[in-house]
């Protein structure tokens, strides 16, 4: 079953960013370095779904770049799927634009792949494989 797995969310800093999150009382996980990404992440659990906080580490980063041409924001929207590959091979034969080619492991060892925004209605998509 397809759900929202996460919504990712650019920042600068992450202690400024999990401020407000704190004050609500919500529980944040650990900070989390993804080195293959350059960012530092917490994520933030609601409900079913999380938010996830992305703060670069490099200048050189995706995250970085995301913020010095667009600012902070909503970066992307992450859908858990059942079968990652067989989603991704579906897109492939449909002619769907992904980021990348391969499936990537990222935060909290989930592994996923990124739908470019020019297929998916201008928003960055991330699948995330069902745990």
């Amino acid at each position: 079953m397809f759900s929202i797995d996460h919504i990712g969310i650019a920042v600068k800093s992450l202690a400024a960013a999990k401020g407000v999150y704190e004050k609500l009382g919500l529980n944040l996980s650990s900070e989390e370095v993804v080195d293959a990404e350059q960012v530092r992440v917490v994520m933030v659990p609601l409900g079913e779904g999380r938010l996830e906080l992305l703060e670069p580490t490099s200048e050189n980063s995706v995250i970085a770049k995301f913020i010095a041409k667009r600012g902070e924001g909503l970066h992307h929207v992450s859908l858990r799927v059942p079968d990652l590959a067989a989603a991704v091979e579906r897109l492939k034969q449909d002619g769907v634009r992904l980021v990348s080619e391969g499936i990537k492991v990222g935060a909290g060892g989930h592994r996923y792949v990124f739908v470019h925004p020019s297929s998916a209605g201008g928003v960055l998509l991330e699948l995330v494989e069902a745990s």
